[in-house]
């Protein structure tokens, strides 16, 4: 033992942990000798509580506070010893702070998708992330179990474990409640409460407490968010023509911006044709069109005759908006909101792109052709 080792043990009398990490979990207070004189005083700050070991036994554990190490405050201490008359000074024991307070924001997640099997989709895959907190609630326990002989001990050591115990029982939970999987972000708080009583005795026996945890996000598999993404897209369309009218105004509005790329006829007329074919196809969903006429039979009856013609509807190019769907008649009365001239953009189903009206055949009739 050197001097100043020496002078150190003999003159100072306060044992107390100054934590300098805040991932320090154990700190085992050093001394020559590991010598502890009577009167010795004990500082035990908000946080923490100190466990006298004496010769591998937990003996007393001290809360935070000023304590003087006298007989009567080490009844367990002196038990072992014998102290049935008196302190002996010095004596040799280890003295191990523990920290008490939270150690928050450590994350965890399933390594691997979890198979469970949902109300609306059947058997689906589902991935679950999120943090936990985690505490030390019975230093004896912990120091046994777990501290041992070291000098200190850190959270990144029983971090690990804490997360795939986490992990295992938010496992079984997802696989166990048949929860509705478009109601899975509303119960995340109830998902993590079940899950914290379910850890709760398996931690116990180390000492620790999961003093929070808490799910950020339960992810679905991208081909089934990506259905369901459809089926919400295809719930807000609702109005088949309307939807036909946005993507004609939106497909003129990007060729306004756009000059260089082939007029405004091109654009919006492969936006309005898009537009068109979902048109048809919900309204012959609606309204399946007649079967073909029949030839006539061996026995000489007429065969049925076609469908009538009906009269086409065309969109009208006006202040830079598609506007219609108006018939011939429609436009003769002006019902666009402007007369129809020659050069007018007029669009209609089965036309490639807009065309002036006075090139369009069927509209002659408004400007003085064919009746």
């Amino acid at each position: 033992m050197t001097l100043r080792e020496f002078i150190s043990g003999e003159l100072i009398d306060v044992i107390e942990w100054l934590e300098d990490s805040p991932d320090a979990m154990v700190w085992r207070f050093a001394r020559p000798q590991n010598e502890i004189k009577n009167g010795a005083q004990l500082i035990v700050r908000p946080g923490q509580c100190a466990v006298f070991v004496d010769q591998g036994t937990v003996a007393d554990v001290f809360m935070p506070g000023r304590h003087e190490l006298v007989t009567r405050n080490l009844p367990v201490l002196s038990k072992l010893r014998g102290w049935k008359y008196g302190f002996e000074s010095p004596f040799k024991a280890d003295v191990v702070f523990v920290s008490t307070r939270q150690f928050p924001s450590h994350k965890w997640g399933t390594k691997t998708p979890v198979m469970v099997n949902a109300r609306e989709l059947g058997a689906v895959r589902l991935r679950a992330y999120g943090t936990f907190i985690v505490r030390v609630i019975n230093a004896k326990t912990f120091v046994t179990e777990l501290v041992g002989a070291n000098a200190d001990y850190r959270i990144e050591q029983i971090a690990d474990q804490v997360r795939d115990m986490i992990v295992a029982r938010f496992a079984e939970q997802l696989g166990e409640d048949s929860i509705p999987i478009l109601e899975l972000a509303s119960l995340y708080s109830e998902l993590a409460s079940r899950a914290t009583v379910r850890l709760a005795p398996d931690l116990a026996p180390l000492g620790l407490e999961l003093a929070k945890l808490v799910v950020e996000s339960i992810a679905l598999p991208d081909e089934v968010a990506a259905t369901l993404d459809q089926r919400t897209r295809i719930g807000l369309i609702g109005d088949i023509s309307a939807y036909a009218a946005l993507q004609a105004a939106d497909a003129l509005k990007e060729s306004a911006r756009n000059p260089g790329t082939g007029g405004a006829g091109a654009a919006v007329g492969v936006g309005i044709a898009m537009a068109g074919q979902l048109a048809s196809a919900a309204a012959n969903a609606m309204h399946p069109s007649p079967p073909p006429p029949l030839a006539p039979s061996a026995g000489g009856q007429t065969a049925v005759p076609p469908p009538i013609p009906q009269n086409p509807a065309f969109f009208v190019a006006v202040d830079g908006q598609p506007k219609g769907p108006f018939d011939i008649a429609a436009l003769r009365a002006q019902q666009a909101g402007t007369p129809v001239t020659v050069d007018t953009l007029v669009w209609r189903d089965g036309m490639a792109q807009w065309a002036a009206a006075g090139t369009v055949p069927e509209l002659a009739v408004l400007f003085g052709g064919a009746k």
